[in-house]
């Protein structure tokens, strides 16, 4: 048999709830021209819909919904509610279609204008966006978000002055506003126009003479952009007014490392961070911005680890100071290091899934035992964190401890219920475990359910589409499902060569050729190690594509690699290529 392929040790998973963004205000939903035993039936559908969306059973949300749309496929409330679920699970496409349609048959609801703009803006139909806004706006003046999302789409639209325009109408609306400002002077920067970008801060400043926050903002938009004298001088303004500001102290310190002042600029953030009167939270603010600083100018970190070490020193019991260090460690690529901090911090506040959390990622992805270790110890303080019980059984998979794995998920599973994202995963999971026990049909359901949460799935489309093609059966769907994950990452290796082995048994071998030899030079050109497998199924495709002399070479090269293929020896010693036995 084929070694099975399943996701990399440290995936990520999103976790990502179904919310719905634009609640709808009505409280019923009226079809017209319908019998009145449809009717009843749809009220009776769309009800359980809706609470089984309130009670996050979203698989049975959409089964619902479903059965609505076959007695009337026009309701727009039924068409934005598959929207929502669409949007949810990242399946934006089929979200964008279900929102126009919804808008389409309710052109005035608000709620349904909102998300087709927002599906417009995401597929980079900015004028669309921004049409739809402009009615809205018409149509609810006093509604302050719109004006903010009509900016944005005129601003990725290129079309700088409207995004301007409609800020002004905002401003207008509901009085002067810093964000607003903020915005402004960098669309202004952006028309380079600067006498008008540094006005929009001076008018905070004419009207609120005494407020230091209006010139610590006006110095750091001079340091931005290489003004130091001006900068300078509304930071000294600024220390006139109080001058053990936390704010100014960390602007003050950027601007004696933007001239290249380093120990002024560490004696301003030292007195700050030793001082009895800064609180704990304070320093931990100070230092993030001022490590925010020194990535933005990509300037060297060893100063803030300094800092931070000295900190430790002075404050052995803040582990919050572990988190910042764990962090900027790994922003260091210092993995082990990092792993140390975040160790201290997780044990120190051992309910608090962060610390595990960055332990898990700061995990080396080839130390298994210490993956179990971290799950494990976080499972004993946070029994129903479902992530750790996901991870544990990743670890125990790669140990080969399949029915431990799958143990570890059905402890797990139900605390995952409200987030079909990570649900998904878990189905995914034991669907791999399953094929590894060599119950293939309840891997196959595990899968179903998997994509079922997640059609998106591009792990568990990967395997399922691999498994099917190994079987000789369902080679349509499988080819279907791989070509998701190739459009996904068109230079995964790993995909490419599930999506060539699939046309090969199709005996689409001239295609199947491309992709496996891409799949070939996506794994060289990424410097990843070439797996027995694509090289095995490289080899089949050279031989069937009449270059029988490199289909040897390759099929030679995967034995090398270990291949665990039944029939390689006897295609290497025959020269001659032996297809598969399917798999039962």
């Amino acid at each position: 048999m084929s070694k099975c392929k399943y996701p990399i040790l440290f995936l990520i998973v999103f976790v990502l709830g179904i919310n719905n963004i634009f609640a709808q205000t009505a409280s019923a939903v009226v079809t017209e021209s319908l019998s009145l035993d449809d009717q009843r039936k749809f009220d009776y559908y769309f009800y359980n819909a809706m609470n089984s969306k309130s009670i996050e059973q979203y698989g049975a949300t959409y089964d619902y919904l479903q059965y609505c749309m076959k007695i009337d496929s026009t309701n727009a409330s039924v068409l934005f509610e598959l929207g929502n679920f669409f949007n949810s699970i990242q399946n934006k496409d089929e979200a964008y279609t279900y929102y126009k349609k919804a808008a389409n048959y309710d052109p005035d609801n608000f709620y349904y204008n909102m998300a087709l703009a927002a599906s417009y803006a995401e597929r980079q139909e900015y004028k669309d966006a921004a049409a739809i806004y402009q009615k809205l706006i018409n149509l609810n003046t006093s509604k302050i978000e719109l004006y903010m999302y009509l900016s944005e789409v005129y601003r990725l639209d290129g079309d700088l002055n409207n995004s301007i325009q409609a800020l002004n109408d905002l401003e207008r609306t509901m009085g002067m506003n810093e964000k607003i400002t903020i915005q402004k002077f960098k669309l202004y920067s952006a028309l380079n126009d600067k006498k008008k970008a540094y006005a929009e801060v001076q008018k905070y400043i004419d009207k609120y003479p005494q407020e230091i926050r209006y010139y610590i903002l006006l110095g750091n938009l001079y340091l931005q952009d290489g003004k130091t004298k001006e900068a300078y001088v509304a930071l000294t303004k600024a220390k006139s007014i109080d001058p053990e500001d936390p704010y100014l102290i960390t602007s003050m310190a950027n601007y004696y490392q933007t001239i290249d002042d380093q120990p002024k600029a560490e004696a301003e953030l030292r007195a700050a961070l030793f001082s009895a009167k800064t609180d704990i939270d304070t320093k931990i603010g100070i230092l993030s911005q001022y490590i925010g600083i020194l990535q933005q100018n990509k300037q060297d970190l060893a100063p803030a680890n300094a800092l931070l070490d000295s900190l430790m020193i002075e404050f052995p019991q803040e582990a919050k100071f572990n988190l910042l260090y764990g962090n900027l460690l790994m922003v260091q690529d210092k993995k082990k290091e990092a792993n140390f901090q975040y160790r201290v911090y997780a044990e120190s506040d051992p309910t608090n899934p962060v610390g595990w959390e960055q332990l898990l990622q700061s995990t080396d992805v080839d130390s298994i035992d210490a993956l179990i270790d971290v799950c494990k110890s976080a499972i004993v303080y946070l029994p129903e964190e479902p992530l750790f019980y996901f991870y544990l059984s990743v670890g125990e998979y790669q140990k080969k401890e399949f029915k431990q794995a799958l143990q570890t998920l059905n402890r797990g599973i139900g605390f995952a219920e409200n987030n079909p994202r990570l649900l998904s995963e878990f189905y995914g999971q034991k669907g791999s475990i399953y094929y590894e026990l060599k119950q293939q049909d309840s891997a196959f359901i595990e899968f179903d359910k998997s994509l079922k949460y997640n059609p998106q799935n591009l792990g568990v489309l990967n395997n399922y589409s691999y498994y099917l093609s190994l079987t000789h059966k369902d080679l349509d769907r499988a080819e279907n499902m791989s070509s998701i994950t190739i459009k996904a990452e068109p230079t995964n290796p790993t995909y490419l060569d599930t999506y060539g082995w699939i046309l090969f048994m199709q005996g689409a071998y001239t295609t199947a050729k491309i992709y496996l030899e891409n799949a070939v030079k996506y794994s060289e050109e990424k410097e990843k190690e070439i797996s027995a497998e694509v090289l095995e199924h490289y080899g089949d495709v050279l031989y069937m594509t009449d270059d029988k002399e490199n289909a040897v070479i390759y099929w030679q090269k995967a034995k090398e690699k270990g291949s665990e293929s039944k029939t390689l020896d006897k295609k290497i010693e025959t020269k001659t290529f032996i297809a598969p036995n399917p798999i039962k």
